[in-house]
């Protein structure tokens, strides 16, 4: 071999040397940061990659956030509903205390108004004063806007959930068939040949009348209906006999009449079921009860009661628009998930309904206080309290089923992203740990096997001495 001087070997082993430093600074750079790609050179592709899977996870992140705000709000106005269901009852309960007026005493019913005068102020109070971040939720101001409601047709619009995407929905309501009340014609058509007891039952329950033999029909019709409260039937009497009619309209409204003992002749079993209205919004068929209407369709649900002379007729038609308003949540990442809830004021003067009458008018000095019509009273405080909970029932099948699932939903995603971000940009350490004491032994070889090639140099130099 022959034995020269040049710096062949020296410039190889310095080439090796800085490729070596060079891995095993790239080594510590994804050791101390915890990520494979530090730079696009790493990876280009993958970079790419990482970064689209950045803003997915940013944007999730943001809707998650979103989500469980929304849940916190809805659970606040879940509370202040279930409070004012509370006291709805406790006024349901002195209404019908008050019923019994030969029972009380006059400041027993006194008592009873003040209760009463306390809950329907602390009701007010409640939902005046229900926030969130210092926004109303309950007072009106997340309600959305109706227009060109004809009140002589429908009363007492309720709108649930709009069209996020549309300021304006409007609605066209046609009675296709009429709704009917419960109703026996030409009942006990003559006086009673002995003692009659008779079992009159109703949507609201059954009372017992007594009809003394001989009596006229116009004093049997006085006793039902001095028991109409207790079972929700009506009696008129007429020269064809006695026509017993439901107060309410539809399906679950009914009349029933059964003899317990006395003139069987006269007096005889009977039964009959009221009818619901047909009604279509926009051509579509809408879900009645009676005269109450609910209609869901491309994100507008919307309930109102058809007037008694309106959803009596088959034929006729009225319409009204759906405007802008409501409280507007975003369940997912995109505009598109957006979702509008209408939160309608629920202060005393909306709890009950046109029909019926509402709350105000059983404080003191109203036409339906204890001290005035008990049995009204109850009945008021029965249906506001029907309201409140479809109110809070609405409000819970939103926060359960759309808002708990896109939490869900979103954290199963948020979790999928994360992985695949780790698979892609995260980095190895047993791996990674191997490479860099891989590094370190080739980068000690290579500074060792230099030293060697400079030792020759030397020896060359030491044969020209």
């Amino acid at each position: 071999m022959a034995l020269t001087v040049n710096n062949g070997n020296t410039l190889n082993l310095l080439n090796i040397l800085n490729r070596t430093s060079a891995d095993q600074s790239q080594a510590l750079t994804r050791l101390s940061t915890g990520s494979k790609i530090n730079r696009g050179a790493d990876d280009p592709a993958g970079l790419i990659a990482l970064k689209s899977l950045e803003t997915e996870l940013t944007s999730v992140d943001a809707a998650l956030t979103s989500n469980q705000r929304t849940d916190a709000i809805l659970s606040v106005a879940d509370n202040a509903l279930g409070q004012v269901s509370g006291l709805l009852k406790e006024i349901q309960s002195l209404a019908q205390a008050s019923a019994n007026s030969a029972g009380l005493s006059a400041d027993e019913l006194a008592a009873n108004q003040s209760q009463i005068d306390n809950a329907i102020s602390s009701i007010d109070r409640i939902i005046r004063t229900t926030s969130f971040n210092g926004k109303r939720l309950l007072d009106g101001s997340q309600g959305v806007s109706v227009s060109g409601v004809n009140a002589a047709n429908i009363t007492d619009v309720k709108v649930y959930n709009r069209d996020a995407a549309a300021t304006s929905t409007s609605l066209t309501v046609a009675v296709t068939s009429a709704a009917e009340q419960a109703q026996i014609n030409n009942y006990a058509t003559t006086s009673a040949a002995s003692n009659t007891s008779v079992s009159i039952s109703g949507k609201l329950g059954t009372a017992v009348i007594n009809i003394e033999a001989g009596a006229n029909l116009s004093a049997v019709a006085a006793q039902i209906n001095d028991a109409t409260a207790q079972t929700g039937v009506t009696a008129v009497a007429s020269s064809t006999g006695l026509v017993l009619s439901s107060q309410a309209y539809g399906s679950g409204a009914f009349v029933r009449a059964t003899v317990i003992s006395g003139d069987t002749t006269n007096y005889t079993n009977a039964e009959d079921r009221g009818v619901d209205a047909g009604v279509s919004i926009n051509g579509q068929a809408a879900a009645v009860d009676g005269l109450n209407v609910n209609y869901i369709s491309g994100g507008t649900n919307v309930s109102f009661n058809l007037s008694s002379t309106f959803g009596t007729t088959a034929g006729g038609t009225t319409s009204f628009a759906i405007g802008n308003g409501g409280a507007t949540f975003q369940l997912g990442t995109d505009s598109s998930t957006r979702v509008t809830v209408g939160l309608d004021g629920m202060f005393s003067a909306a709890l009950g309904s046109a029909g019926t009458g509402y709350l105000t008018s059983l404080k003191s000095g109203g036409a339906n206080s204890v001290l005035q019509n008990p049995s009204q009273a109850a009945a008021i405080a029965t249906e506001a309290i029907s309201q409140v909970a479809k109110v809070q029932g609405r409000v819970g099948g939103f926060q359960k089923f759309q808002v708990q699932t896109a939490i869900n939903s979103l954290g199963a995603t948020k979790k999928g992203l994360e992985t695949a971000r780790s698979v892609i940009g995260d980095v190895d350490y047993a791996t990674e740990t191997a490479n860099l004491n891989r590094q370190n032994v080739l980068l000690q070889s290579a500074i060792s096997l230099l030293g060697l090639a400079n030792q020759q140099s030397s020896q060359v130099l030491s044969l020209l001495r």
